[in-house]
């Protein structure tokens, strides 16, 4: 491949694929492998030399390839049905030298939606919203953000040079909050390359090129601030954090290496004001890449699916199971009819490797099961009552995935027995499944941890229990095997999961 003559930069065609989210509230919107089909140029590269103080060569190389995306929508006219402006909803009861009448009488034909105007006009596109993206290909592909496009119906980009086109929605991808833009002209357009490795470091220089706040094209430039970040946007989480000054407008844009590669795609910002604090996060190129391809290819990402609840294993689960690390995903509930529940998964398994890889958490579980799409097998290793254990799985569509239906919480019985070592007070239910949790020591741990009244407890160390007896049995089988925890299935109203709680040793 050429290398680039900074001098003289030639700037041109495709790339190699593009995924992940926003964030609300605390977070404020700020806006995965494939191959574009017919490369007839190289993509932006800068040479070495760029690396001196300052970001200019850079920034004249990358720059062509980043525009301002325009979004309109369908936005409904002012209707007769609004109060006070409908033909008889009081205008016509206005004194004649009343200055609304007046107003009205003056410019209201030409009002849609006003008295004498075009009530029944229908609805137009208006200007929506604004955010910013980056061709990845000469023949006109771009990326975006999903929040900037999701409830657009026309769309524009304009290019570095004043220049604005029409654009056309390829796909979009919520979960991963990436979307795919295409502009049809006879032209060539300056395009970036996504960097094809983990090469990004914490502090590494990074440039963010973008639209904030619709002014145009901007730069600002920072560090790679950390890695792999989850800002509880979904289970895709894997952002790359960034302190390059990032607003509002940026949504979509690209954060390069000085290399001129997207290392990564602007996407939230952390912000108790609204602005720019020196927090930002930017979805992974190696991320987006697989993601972007697939909404090239078929305008929707295809994801395996597993079908289970899972949750994190800490030290304290880990140790209440026998695990020597607080690594792997605890399986809460599978899914009736999902591919994990007609494997044999059970609640209370670990999944501790996906096809012989380690999985390091849920959150890493989730990422593994989605990459390797639907109708792959799978060999997953399943740490149960004490002993791993391999179970093959065929996994299923996401895209066509059901949803799971919620505990329900049985009625407080009136026989209760207490075990105050746990703070709690329990009962049979009425419907003979589980302990019905009847009190709660505000003091205690169980109280600390989230478990209230009205839940009830399906399991203790995986053991179905119906009656508190048997709870105590199984308590002190963990204290003779010298477990300073046991776990806990809590069933609720918001859903099953496990808790690990402290036993007294006696």
């Amino acid at each position: 491949m050429t290398r680039m003559n900074m001098n003289n930069p030639k700037l041109k065609t495709i790339l190699k694929g593009s995924a992940a989210a926003g964030l609300a509230t605390v977070m404020t919107y700020i806006g995965a492998n494939g191959y574009v089909a017919q490369a007839f140029a190289e993509p932006v590269q800068v040479g070495a030399e760029a690396a001196a103080p300052g970001f200019s060569e850079v920034v004249t190389a990358v720059s062509p390839a980043v525009v301002s995306v325009r979004v309109k929508g369908d936005v409904k006219q002012v209707s007769e049905h609004m109060p006070g402006f409908g033909s008889g909803n009081g205008l016509d009861d206005l004194p004649e030298n009343h200055p609304l009448r007046r107003f009205f009488d003056q410019f209201g034909p030409s009002f849609r939606g006003m008295p004498g105007g075009d009530n029944d006009a229908p609805r137009q596109a208006r200007p929506m919203s604004q955010g910013s993206g980056f061709f990845i290909s000469e023949d006109g592909y771009l990326v975006t953000n999903n929040h900037v496009v999701e409830d657009g119906t026309e769309f524009s980009v304009l290019l570095d040079d004043g220049t604005e086109l029409d654009a056309k929605l390829i796909g979009k991808d919520s979960r991963t909050d990436l979307a795919v833009l295409k502009v049809d002209a006879k032209r060539e357009f300056t395009y970036v390359e996504f960097a094809t490795d983990k090469k990004a470091r914490v502090g590494d220089w990074v440039v963010a090129v973008g639209n904030p706040f619709g002014l145009g094209g901007s730069v600002t430039a920072g560090i790679v601030s950390a890695l792999g970040r989850d800002i509880g946007n979904g289970p895709y989480d894997d952002y790359i954090q960034i302190d390059a000054a990032v607003n509002r407008g940026n949504s979509g844009g690209p954060a390069f290496n000085l290399s001129g590669e997207v290392v990564g795609i602007n996407t939230a910002i952390f912000s108790p004001s609204g602005g720019n604090v020196g927090i930002a996060f930017a979805i992974p190129s190696y991320v987006a890449q697989d993601v972007v391809q697939d909404l090239i290819d078929d305008g929707h990402v295809q994801r395996g699916w597993l079908g289970v609840q899972i949750q994190p294993v800490d030290a304290e689960v880990a140790e209440s199971l026998g695990l020597e690390k607080d690594q792997g995903a605890l399986v809460v509930e599978p899914q009736e009819g999902s591919p994990g529940a007609e494997a044999g998964l059970k609640a209370g398994d670990v999944i501790t490797a996906f096809d012989g890889k380690p999985v390091k958490s849920a959150r890493d579980l989730s990422v593994k099961v989605a990459s390797a799409g639907p109708s792959t097998e799978v060999a997953l290793s399943v740490w149960r009552e004490g002993e791993t254990r391999s179970i093959e799985v065929t996994l299923g569509d996401l895209a066509n995935a059901g949803g799971a239906n919620e505990p329900e919480t049985a009625p407080a019985p009136t026989k209760q027995e207490s075990l105050p070592s746990l703070g709690l007070t329990l009962a049979p239910s009425q419907d003979g499944d589980g302990l019905l949790i009847a009190k709660v020591d505000p003091d205690s741990e169980a109280a600390a941890r989230g478990i209230s009244e009205g839940e009830r407890i399906a399991s203790i160390n995986n053991t179905e229990v119906t009656n508190v007896t048997r709870a105590k049995e199984i308590l002190a089988d963990a204290r003779k095997s010298d477990r300073d925890h046991a776990l806990f299935q809590i069933d609720g109203e918001r859903g099953s999961r496990f808790v690990a709680l402290p036993i007294e040793q006696g």
